[in-house]
């Protein structure tokens, strides 16, 4: 069943640890189901940023079993499951992509042509989400730890989303002064970012609510100043999940 409208769910969450098993889903990959309107929920699991490790996959494929959900993973490594990505994106009823390096998610997506293919989902109602690289991938671009520690800003998202995202903003250090820099210098747009445990819901390209699965944090919107080229930030309103 899909989504009302093109729906993403950007995170920085969605995860927890398991009272019987690895991983569990938290109520940002919850939200994502009931936001599908699915009644037997199937999950499309991309692991790319993390490099489609097997482990991982099997950890999210018990997750699923835990929340009663068909799960699959989309692994590219070491080829695609079939030629027809779009296809296979089209059976589920939410992607979610999880986290690792962004910056070679983007470029492995750009050799299989999975970049127009998450688009023909997105606009069939399939809902996308994910946390970290999952969530920046969506929007044009943001900061990110992908080339060593010092944070680098990359500008070659898919773009679904045009505004900048920034993820787990209270939890490391430099995730906000980069955002600044990068926003005041007009290398990102308007730029949306997260505290660890939320999430940014989009219905087409328009935000139209944060939310956390915590009961701390928030969600913040950074945008330039021209008058004195600076970035200026102010929080969102949040609902807790």
């Amino acid at each position: 069943m899909p989504a009302e409208q093109p729906t993403i769910l950007a995170t920085s969450g969605g995860y927890r640890a398991g009272l019987r098993t690895n991983l569990e889903f938290g109520a940002l990959v919850r939200e994502a189901v009931e936001l599908s309107g699915a009644t037997k929920p199937k999950l499309c699991h991309v692991g790319t940023a993390y490099g489609d490790q097997r482990w991982f996959n099997a950890d999210v494929s018990e997750a699923g079993r835990v929340a009663g959900w068909e799960v699959n993973h989309l692994n590219l490594f070491t080829m695609p499951p079939t030629d027809d990505l779009a296809g296979f994106l089209l059976e589920h009823d939410v992607v979610w992509v999880g986290g690792g390096s962004v910056a070679n998610l983007l470029a492995v997506w750009a050799v299989h042509g999975l970049g127009d293919a998450m688009r023909r989902a997105w606009e069939a109602g399939v809902v996308l989400g994910g946390v970290s690289a999952g969530s920046i991938c969506w929007h044009a671009g943001g900061a990110t730890d992908s080339f060593g520690p010092e944070l680098r800003i990359v500008t070659n998202g898919l773009g679904l989303l045009p505004y900048g995202n920034g993820v787990h903003y209270d939890t490391e250090a430099l995730r906000r002064p980069t955002i600044h820099a990068a926003v005041a210098a007009g290398e990102l747009p308007l730029t949306y970012c997260t505290d660890d445990g939320a999430g940014l819901l989009y219905r087409g390209t328009e935000l139209v609510e944060a939310l956390s699965e915590r009961r701390s944090g928030g969600a913040y919107v950074v945008r330039r100043d021209d008058s004195s080229a600076t970035a200026q930030e102010d929080p969102l309103d949040i609902r807790r999940l």
